[in-house]
């Protein structure tokens, strides 16, 4: 785990295969839930508000245009606006985790047919329970808190894993231009602040290409 000036949390790339390996161990729909959020930087409202109409398959796209009130009474108060306008927005995803949600919906539909009218059809959740019903947020806390428990990494807040995904494009060597378009911020400013310098990794991959850049020019 690193730990940056302006106290962003995120789960170093070195520990996330031991993280989602017990997530898995924990449950699976956890570990669904929790791989969605490290790939694509979502806000946990967003995933758990994720219908099976916002995902493009074939093109790779999800579209992010609604957020999951877990604190609703009743159903027709669960879906609210995204917390910005900049917060709606459509994003790229891998074949890896389109792969994995394609598993993910066989698993689901498999769910459906042994439960029947007991199954949450109405919700169209692709994030959630085996019964189709929302994740509850003190389950999501809880899971993920036993889960870093068992990785022996330090208390984090869920909302580390969408500065995960952020350092993780980073590293990658994604731009921060993209960066935010994923993750829906207001302006590059707001990513560029946050994100440029909490990486160790970022740093030396920028010096080491700039060390061999003016390598031939102060021979």
């Amino acid at each position: 785990m690193r730990r940056s000036k302006k106290e962003v949390h995120f789960i170093d790339s070195d520990d996330i295969p031991l993280f989602m390996q017990n997530s898995r161990h924990y449950g699976y729909v956890y570990w669904i839930f929790f791989r969605v959020l490290i790939e694509t930087g979502m806000r946990k409202g967003e995933a758990a508000a994720l219908k099976w109409i916002d995902i493009d398959l074939d093109n790779h796209f999800i579209t992010i245009d609604e957020t999951l009130d877990f604190t609703a009474k009743n159903k027709e108060e669960l879906f609210g606006d995204t917390k910005t306008e900049k917060s709606e927005r459509k994003i790229k995803i891998t074949t890896n985790l389109v792969n994995d949600i394609k598993f993910h919906r066989e698993w689901q539909e498999h769910n459906k047919g042994i439960l029947g009218d007991r199954y949450h059809h109405d919700l169209d959740l692709v994030l959630c329970r085996e019964d189709g019903n929302f994740m509850p947020k003190s389950s999501l806390f809880n899971a993920f808190s036993r889960i870093l428990q068992r990785c022996d990494l330090p208390s984090l807040p869920i909302h580390s894993l969408r500065h995960t995904c952020a350092v993780l494009l980073l590293e990658s060597g994604a731009d921060m231009k993209f960066v935010q378009e994923q993750l829906g911020h207001g302006s590059i400013q707001i990513t560029s602040d946050v994100y440029a310098h909490i990486s160790g990794k970022i740093q030396k991959s920028n010096i080491d290409r700039f060390e061999k850049f003016t390598e031939e020019i102060f021979e």
